[in-house]
């Protein structure tokens, strides 16, 4: 999953990385209030963790824009704040949870897996595509009697391929979702996750393809069973 934390408190947002990341989520860091909202109107994220007091353009700001722009990624407004008027302009702007800092690790975890359950992220087990069935718990890839185990990032890229299978996804998506917005990943990067999967889809012996669309990027695709 993919968040993004916008706070401009460096050792706060390196904190929350931290959190996060151990979890094994992907995330990316904006320090200032326009940057953050210029990566949320992205549509990249699953997840925002927005501050309030920012500077350039302020949460309040941010969420408002958001809403009013029909962007309807979970907000998680965490803040120094904790006046009730506050919280709940910010709710009534957008904002699906607040959190007043000081906070507990576990208390903001288990606020963004119920912030992700409701938009439907965390409730699925498993995807299927044609003959191929993505465990979500194990990472392990199913076809018929055979199974092979992902790397985390070949999991993240089939994942989000079988999340959205009709759709052509580009490398610079892949490297974006999967590597995220501040990763000095390249192309060539992305091209050897892609081969590795493939060479895993041929141990499967599944009829499933990884197939590439010049200059557009991958898909998933099938001919026949």
């Amino acid at each position: 999953m993919q968040v993004l934390i916008v706070e401009d408190e460096r050792n706060l947002a390196d904190a929350l990385r931290q959190i996060l990341e151990e979890e094994k989520f992907q995330t990316t860091i904006a320090y200032d209030g326009e940057e953050g909202l210029s990566y949320a109107m992205s549509d990249l994220f699953d997840m925002i963790i927005l501050d309030v007091m920012l500077p350039k353009k302020n949460g309040f700001e941010i969420v408002q824009t958001l809403r009013e722009m029909n962007h309807h990624t979970p907000v998680l407004m965490l803040t120094a704040l904790d006046e009730i008027p506050d919280k709940v302009k910010g709710l009534t702007l957008g904002a699906d949870d607040y959190m007043t800092k000081p906070f507990a690790p576990a208390e903001l975890l288990a606020r963004i897996y119920a912030l992700t359950r409701r938009k439907g992220e965390m409730i699925l087990h498993e995807l299927s595509f044609h003959d191929l069935r993505l465990q979500l718990d194990t990472c392990e890839l199913l076809c018929a009697q055979k199974h092979i185990t992902l790397g985390y990032k070949e999991f993240e890229i089939m994942k989000l391929f079988m999340q959205h299978p009709s759709m052509i996804i580009s490398k610079e998506e892949l490297i974006t979702k999967v590597w995220g917005c501040d990763s000095e990943a390249v192309d060539n990067n992305v091209e050897a996750y892609i081969s590795f999967l493939r060479k895993k889809l041929f141990y499967l012996e599944s009829k499933v393809e990884i197939k590439a669309h010049r200059k557009l990027g991958y898909r998933l695709e099938c001919d026949a069973l």
